[in-house]
Protein backbone atom coordinates (compact mmCIF):
# COMPACT_ATOMS: atom_id res chain seq x y z
CA UNK A 1 0.00 0.00 0.00
CA UNK A 2 1.08 3.15 -0.88
CA UNK A 3 1.83 5.90 1.58
CA UNK A 4 0.09 9.08 1.94
CA UNK A 5 2.77 11.20 3.61
CA UNK A 6 6.19 12.21 2.83
CA UNK A 7 8.95 10.26 3.21
CA UNK A 8 11.53 10.97 6.13
CA UNK A 9 14.99 12.38 4.88
CA UNK A 10 17.13 10.63 7.94
CA UNK A 11 16.63 6.76 6.33
CA UNK A 12 18.19 6.33 3.56
CA UNK A 13 21.63 3.86 2.65
CA UNK A 14 24.16 4.38 0.04
CA UNK A 15 26.29 1.64 -2.30
CA UNK A 16 29.71 2.30 -3.71
CA UNK A 17 30.01 -0.06 -6.67
CA UNK A 18 33.74 -1.13 -5.11
CA UNK A 19 35.12 -4.04 -4.69
CA UNK A 20 35.05 -4.95 -0.56
CA UNK A 21 33.40 -2.02 -0.31
CA UNK A 22 30.73 -2.92 1.77
CA UNK A 23 28.37 -3.04 5.60
CA UNK A 24 29.65 -0.16 7.83
CA UNK A 25 31.88 1.30 5.08
CA UNK A 26 28.20 2.30 3.23
CA UNK A 27 26.98 3.91 6.46
CA UNK A 28 27.35 7.47 5.91
CA UNK A 29 24.90 10.23 8.06
CA UNK A 30 25.00 12.82 4.64
CA UNK A 31 24.01 13.06 1.56
CA UNK A 32 24.26 16.25 0.24
CA UNK A 33 24.39 17.54 -3.65
CA UNK A 34 20.92 16.17 -5.27
CA UNK A 35 20.90 19.40 -7.94
CA UNK A 36 20.07 19.23 -11.73
CA UNK A 37 19.55 22.28 -13.99
CA UNK A 38 20.19 23.47 -17.34
CA UNK A 39 23.18 25.17 -18.54
CA UNK A 40 22.05 28.40 -20.45
CA UNK A 41 23.64 30.97 -23.30
CA UNK A 42 21.86 34.46 -23.29
CA UNK A 43 21.53 35.57 -27.51
CA UNK A 44 21.06 38.65 -28.58
CA UNK A 45 18.24 39.13 -31.61
CA UNK A 46 19.81 40.28 -34.82
CA UNK A 47 18.15 43.84 -35.82
CA UNK A 48 16.22 43.86 -32.64
CA UNK A 49 17.55 45.39 -29.65
CA UNK A 50 14.65 44.79 -27.22
CA UNK A 51 14.97 41.17 -26.83
CA UNK A 52 17.45 38.69 -26.37
CA UNK A 53 17.17 34.80 -25.31
CA UNK A 54 17.62 32.40 -23.02
CA UNK A 55 18.93 28.86 -24.58
CA UNK A 56 19.30 25.65 -23.25
CA UNK A 57 23.07 23.99 -24.31
CA UNK A 58 23.77 20.76 -21.91
CA UNK A 59 22.51 19.44 -18.16
CA UNK A 60 24.51 20.33 -14.97
CA UNK A 61 25.02 18.19 -11.72
CA UNK A 62 26.35 19.41 -8.46
CA UNK A 63 29.35 18.09 -6.35
CA UNK A 64 27.56 14.95 -4.59
CA UNK A 65 29.53 15.29 -0.69
CA UNK A 66 28.98 12.38 1.94
CA UNK A 67 29.81 12.68 5.64
CA UNK A 68 30.41 9.71 7.81
CA UNK A 69 32.27 9.05 11.00
CA UNK A 70 36.00 8.25 9.96
CA UNK A 71 36.66 4.20 9.49
CA UNK A 72 39.66 3.26 9.45
CA UNK A 73 41.01 0.91 6.42
CA UNK A 74 38.44 1.73 4.69
CA UNK A 75 38.06 0.89 0.85
CA UNK A 76 36.49 4.12 -0.28
CA UNK A 77 39.22 5.73 1.62
CA UNK A 78 41.52 3.96 -0.24
CA UNK A 79 39.26 4.38 -3.36
CA UNK A 80 40.11 8.45 -2.86
CA UNK A 81 43.70 8.16 -1.52
CA UNK A 82 44.30 6.68 -5.10
CA UNK A 83 42.59 9.11 -7.26
CA UNK A 84 43.82 12.31 -5.53
CA UNK A 85 47.38 10.77 -4.49
CA UNK A 86 48.19 8.95 -7.42
CA UNK A 87 46.21 10.02 -9.92
CA UNK A 88 44.78 7.02 -10.47
CA UNK A 89 41.04 7.54 -10.94
CA UNK A 90 38.89 5.04 -10.85
CA UNK A 91 35.05 6.34 -11.39
CA UNK A 92 32.51 3.97 -10.22
CA UNK A 93 28.35 4.04 -9.88
CA UNK A 94 26.83 5.38 -6.56
CA UNK A 95 23.32 4.52 -5.62
CA UNK A 96 21.31 6.45 -3.03
CA UNK A 97 18.35 4.35 -2.07
CA UNK A 98 15.52 6.47 0.50
CA UNK A 99 14.21 4.23 2.84
CA UNK A 100 11.00 3.35 4.61
CA UNK A 101 10.13 2.32 8.16
CA UNK A 102 10.10 -1.31 6.54
CA UNK A 103 13.55 -0.92 5.64
CA UNK A 104 12.21 -1.16 2.01
CA UNK A 105 13.34 0.90 -0.81
CA UNK A 106 11.37 3.88 -1.39
CA UNK A 107 13.18 5.50 -4.24
CA UNK A 108 16.94 5.20 -5.88
CA UNK A 109 19.35 7.32 -7.58
CA UNK A 110 22.52 6.46 -9.50
CA UNK A 111 25.12 8.50 -9.54
CA UNK A 112 27.32 7.50 -12.99
CA UNK A 113 31.00 7.52 -13.38
CA UNK A 114 31.80 9.29 -10.10
CA UNK A 115 35.29 10.06 -8.81
CA UNK A 116 36.28 11.68 -5.80
CA UNK A 117 37.57 15.79 -6.27
CA UNK A 118 37.87 15.99 -2.92
CA UNK A 119 38.61 14.35 0.76
CA UNK A 120 38.64 16.01 4.37
CA UNK A 121 38.37 14.86 7.71
CA UNK A 122 36.53 17.26 10.65
CA UNK A 123 39.06 19.14 12.60
CA UNK A 124 40.45 17.66 16.21
CA UNK A 125 39.85 19.41 19.21
CA UNK A 126 40.85 18.79 22.62
CA UNK A 127 38.31 20.36 24.78
CA UNK A 128 35.08 18.89 22.48
CA UNK A 129 33.71 15.24 22.61
CA UNK A 130 32.59 14.56 19.07
CA UNK A 131 33.48 12.04 16.18
CA UNK A 132 35.56 12.76 13.48
CA UNK A 133 33.71 13.08 10.13
CA UNK A 134 35.17 12.22 6.95
CA UNK A 135 33.66 14.62 4.02
CA UNK A 136 34.24 13.07 0.70
CA UNK A 137 32.96 15.42 -2.35
CA UNK A 138 32.35 13.40 -5.70
CA UNK A 139 31.85 14.56 -9.35
CA UNK A 140 30.05 12.77 -11.22
CA UNK A 141 28.87 12.99 -14.73
CA UNK A 142 24.83 12.71 -14.60
CA UNK A 143 22.72 11.01 -11.98
CA UNK A 144 19.08 8.88 -12.75
CA UNK A 145 16.13 8.14 -11.13
CA UNK A 146 16.43 4.16 -10.65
Amino acid sequence: MASSYPPVGFHFSVVFNIEGASGIENGFQEVNGFEMGLETIVKKEGGENRFSHTLPVRGQYNTLTLRRGLIRDSRITEWCRKAIEDLDIQPVSVQVTLLNEEHTPLQSWNFVNAWPKKWSISSLHAEKSQLVIETIELVYQYFKKV
